[in-house]
């Protein structure tokens, strides 16, 4: 975009470009950005979670259990793959949210060898409450794009996402 200052990322690629002309350093324009994007993004969507004691990955947890719908409750497992970490890390961010009175465990009605961990009303209410300051905090941070940017963007990184994912 025009008048849009130089980005240190842009800077690098410069430099690379200057230094070994022999390279192509513009995947970096991309990765670079993204990994930069990450970091800035944790930081800034943060805050509310920590505000309301939250480590880090107990609002994922809490997000998934209330997106499952009522009763709220999933297995470790299940927990596991919706939220793409080990079942250690679940189990220790159960554990976190278990102790606040959060979640609760039980056993599985259908198989009395498994758990079901399920949101308490406590757990849902906070979880209501932080994803709609979550959803605020998004829309504000994406502000600079225009709706069809935004859906532009979504689907490059689905694509990205994907292409990724296949190698």
């Amino acid at each position: 975009m025009e008048g849009m200052q130089t980005d240190a990322i842009a800077t690098i690629v410069d430099q690379w470009k200057r230094e070994r002309p022999d390279l192509d350093p513009a995947p970096m324009l991309v990765i670079a950005r993204l990994f930069r994007l990450t970091d800035t993004l944790d930081q800034r969507l943060r805050p509310p979670f920590a505000a309301a004691g939250l480590g880090n990955g107990d609002f994922d947890v809490l997000a998934a259990l209330r997106r499952a719908g009522r009763p709220y409750a999933l297995s470790a497992g299940e927990l596991s793959r919706t939220v793409l970490v080990t079942t250690g890390a679940i189990t220790k961010r159960v554990d976190r949210l278990e102790a606040r009175g959060l979640v609760r465990r039980s056993v599985d009605e259908a198989d009395s060898r498994g758990r079901l961990i399920t949101l308490t009303a406590e757990g849902a209410d906070l979880t209501d409450e932080l994803i709609a300051v979550h959803l605020d905090n998004q829309r504000r941070l994406l502000a600079g794009l225009g709706e069809e940017e935004r859906a532009q963007l979504a689907g490059l990184l689905e694509r990205l996402a994907a292409t990724v994912s296949a190698d």
